[in-house]
């Protein structure tokens, strides 16, 4: 997530609010990367947490190798598409000419970066499975770290542009991707020590049971992925209807929103590892109160975030726009406001699917998002920007009731603020009562190693 604030960030200030939009539009097809790998992702750890509560080390290795060919098959044709058709897929979203130029320019050699984005993905949920989540954090911190000093150098000292700020992020995973391979292979990094097991990188990565485990509980999850950044297409295209300055400005929330959502990460694999490895070893009761507590964690923690982010939205927003005066930042502000109350629900509606992603119950997660996005945020984001004009009575017929004619007025920004909160509060409704009933735990029991294979 820093990586894409930082990118936004950085060329607002040396390019402009044309910059941010064109970055803004391109990061959508930049959130694939996370879409497919996540999806691979999402497998990987419910597949090595069990594995690895069961100590059946031999299969983590094999679920691991068989995650990197899944994700390469899938992100390598992604990459293709995005270097031969950058100003198509722009031109999609918007028709500002300007930001179409900038939003190409950046994703074509950003497209390069998602494969080892995917492969990123796939070795961190390796290393939180096996209950380490401090080795990710340190490879994919020193990789935040990496991006801003080669943005620092290719947009302001090269005056590279947008391009820059999509070369330093593409330099950053590849620096990660290196980093997380060479640990898995040797079993330990230098000054990490030695990891729990190391994973093999000359066995088997075509297995077919790996494979059809990988594609059942990840399938759901790069649904739920795909829908948050396929709705993004639409919501910006909503969005570019109140003009370039609300562009500017709904992008940059959208990046504050994604660095307060950045605990949500940690809470939602915290309840896959742990809730996975008790399911590993049958502890079901054990499963479900790590599940809860995680939860409880989760919305304490993003209540303290909410509250410190509400009270310094304006400096925040400052930080990526070098003119107070700029039309952009009141809206961007209030934006903010709008994220500090939906991001509260997001805490749940995170850990509640990680817990249920560790078990192999990925479905729920992916109908919650479906309706949050497509049900409600975008509906409501159309009436901010337009309206709504039902034709006059007797012309619109719904299961033999004819609808009478209806015009509301559009919304404004309200019908912005209200589509935050709708993302969010629907999949935290849902996931959490999906949970509550339970029915994970018996789900689960078709993706657990038996006994014997544990033993090996």
């Amino acid at each position: 997530m820093s990586k894409s604030a930082v990118d936004v960030a950085m060329v607002g200030i040396a390019v402009g609010p044309a910059a941010i939009a064109g970055v803004g539009f391109a990061t959508p097809y930049w959130g694939l990367a996370f879409t497919v790998g996540g999806g691979v992702a999402g497998g990987t750890i419910a597949l090595v947490s069990q594995r690895f509560g069961a100590e059946a080390y031999d299969q983590l290795g094999q679920a691991v190798r068989s995650s990197v060919v899944l994700v390469l098959a899938l992100t390598l044709p992604i990459t293709a598409v995005f270097w031969y058709y950058p100003h198509a897929l722009i031109s999609l979203v918007s028709n500002d000419p300007e930001a179409i130029a900038y939003g190409a320019a950046y994703l074509q050699l950003v497209g390069l970066g998602i494969p080892f984005a995917g492969l990123n993905l796939i070795g961190s949920r390796t290393f939180v499975g096996m209950d380490d989540a401090w080795t990710p954090m340190v490879v994919r911190a020193g990789g935040a770290g990496a991006n801003i000093l080669l943005n620092a150098v290719l947009i302001f000292g090269l005056d590279m542009g947008v391009v820059g700020a999509a070369l330093g992020t593409v330099l950053a995973n590849v620096v990660v991707t290196a980093a997380f391979a060479a640990g898995l292979g040797a079993g330990r990094l230098p000054r990490m020590g030695a990891f729990p097991t190391s994973v093999d990188p000359a066995g088997r990565y075509l297995h077919g049971e790996t494979l059809r485990d990988l594609t059942t509980i990840g399938l759901p999850v790069l649904g739920t992925r795909f829908v948050w950044t396929v709705a993004e297409f639409p919501m910006l295209a909503i969005v570019d209807v109140f003009g370039q300055d609300t562009v500017a400005a709904y992008v940059i929330a959208r990046r504050i929103w994604g660095l307060m959502n950045t605990p949500g990460w940690g809470f939602g694999l915290a309840a896959s590892s742990l809730v996975g490895q008790e399911l590993g070893t049958g502890s079901e009761d054990r499963a479900e109160t790590y599940g809860r507590e995680i939860v409880r964690f989760s919305v304490a923690t993003y209540l303290v975030a909410a509250g410190v982010v509400a009270v310094f939205a304006e400096p925040i927003v400052l930080g990526f726009a070098d003119d107070p005066a700029d039309l952009s930042v009141p809206i961007a502000v209030s934006l903010v406001h709008a994220a500090c109350l939906a991001v509260l629900f997001q805490g749940v509606s995170t850990t509640a699917a990680g817990a249920l992603e560790a078990s192999g119950d990925t479905r729920w997660p992916f109908y919650s998002q479906l309706l949050g996005m497509f049900g409600l945020a975008i509906p409501l984001a159309y009436l901010g920007a337009v309206g709504l004009a039902v034709p006059s009575p007797g012309t619109v017929p719904i299961v033999g009731v004819v609808v009478p004619g209806v015009t509301i007025p559009p919304l404004g920004l309200w019908g912005l603020y209200l589509a935050f909160l709708a993302e969010t509060a629907v999949p935290a409704v849902i996931n959490y009562s999906r949970f509550a009933t339970g029915r994970w735990k018996v789900i689960s029991r078709e993706y657990r190693p038996e006994p014997s294979e544990a033993d090996d």
